[in-house]
């Protein structure tokens, strides 16, 4: 558990296959998450779930799971150093990981309050301006260069988000008011702006994990830090909760639930532990590679949301949510598209350079 993402004691190979699989392994979990932890989500709503604070809290509440990892990591560490700390972060690292759990936990409230009012399909593509603010943020908090692609796809996401609000009538769930739905617009803007706000912070934080005393990040810290965000994120759901009462209202909810009793329950579970496996995948990516390959992956599984929202949650595709779709796959594409040319040009540059030392080196040792 203990794997480093950017120092590593192991053989070179064997250090390149393991963080190829933790990105694999990331990368797979946060696909499961992004467009299983939606679909569940919008199926408490649709079939009689109407707990906002209840919703927002389970988008974190699957963090005991993380304890196995952590406790193994300990007991790892501890076989090989008696003296070995019960924690790897620091304790700043865990205060700031403490704050970006705050913050989670209210961004879980606004996309649950604003999913509470919009399709699925309407809420990912607005989602998916997360990317279009992970951007912005990214540039301002971890100074990621903007360049003409992202600037793009930032132009078009916002295109896709103003289509859809231009067609408000032909999107409302049944009961939904025209303001319930525009409130659901709104708030579903805050959590991607709030979002693409914390995965940057996420990546400073890692960056000044490594700063401490030139401490090596490794996963098994990365799964700290997501222990202790989801536990602060859960608990402030959880203070929610109590106010508005949730916990009373759950007995209720779950006899009055459309598809069953043991069902209601069933869909709380499953909705934990796939939301769990959204914010540890994201932060794995971000770990792993970067902040901006975890907004662009985010966005890739919109389209596999709208499809799986059509077909499982029978949700109208209108034609204003395929063109909204098309903007922001096209700047998806852009961004991508961008990103591999920038890196290309790197490792061409990167390459002449090195020839050209060799070359000067080669020089001077035989004049």
């Amino acid at each position: 558990m203990d794997v480093e993402a950017r120092k590593s004691d192991a053989p070179p190979a064997r250090g390149k296959a393991m963080h190829r699989f933790l990105v694999a392994l990331n990368c797979g979990m946060l696909a499961v998450g992004a467009i299983g932890g939606p679909l569940l989500s919008r199926l408490y709503f649709s079939k009689g779930g109407h707990r906002q604070w209840l919703s927002a809290w389970l988008e974190t509440g699957g963090w005991p799971l993380l304890v196995i990892p952590v406790a193994a990591s300990f007991v790892a560490r501890r076989a090989r150093d008696r003296g070995a700390p019960v924690l790897l972060a620091p304790p700043r690292i865990l205060l700031a990981a403490a704050g970006l759990g705050v913050a989670t936990g209210a961004d879980d409230f606004i996309y649950a309050f604003g999913l509470a009012y919009l399709p699925v399909s309407t809420s990912a593509i607005l989602i998916s301006t997360q990317l279009a603010f992970t951007v912005f943020f990214a540039f301002l908090v971890v100074r990621q260069r903007l360049t003409a692609a992202s600037v793009n796809a930032v132009a078009l996401l916002t295109v896709g988000a103003v289509v859809l609000g231009l067609h408000v009538s032909s999107d409302r769930p049944p009961g939904v008011t025209r303001g319930q739905y525009w409130l659901g617009f709104v708030l579903t803007l805050g959590a991607a702006a709030l979002y693409g706000l914390v995965l940057p912070l996420v990546e400073l934080a890692y960056r000044r994990a490594a700063g401490a005393g030139g401490r090596a990040v490794t996963y098994a810290l990365v799964v700290e830090m997501q222990l202790v965000m989801g536990f602060f994120a859960t608990a402030f759901c959880t203070v929610g909760m109590v106010v508005n009462k949730d916990f009373q209202a759950i007995p209720r909810e779950a006899r009055r639930y459309k598809l069953g009793e043991a069902r209601y329950y069933a869909v709380l579970a499953w909705s934990a532990v796939l939301w769990q496996c959204f914010f540890l995948g994201a932060v794995g990516v971000i770990f792993c590679v970067h902040t901006l390959l975890a907004g662009i992956l985010i966005a890739v599984f919109i389209p596999v949301t709208e499809v799986a929202a059509v077909i499982f949650l029978r949700e109208r595709f209108s034609s204003e949510k395929g063109v909204a779709l098309v903007l922001s796959l096209w700047g998806l594409a852009s961004y991508s598209y961008g990103e591999w040319s920038e890196a290309r040009a790197k490792k061409r540059k990167t390459r002449t350079e090195e020839g050209a030392a060799a070359a000067e080196a080669l020089q001077q040792a035989n004049p």
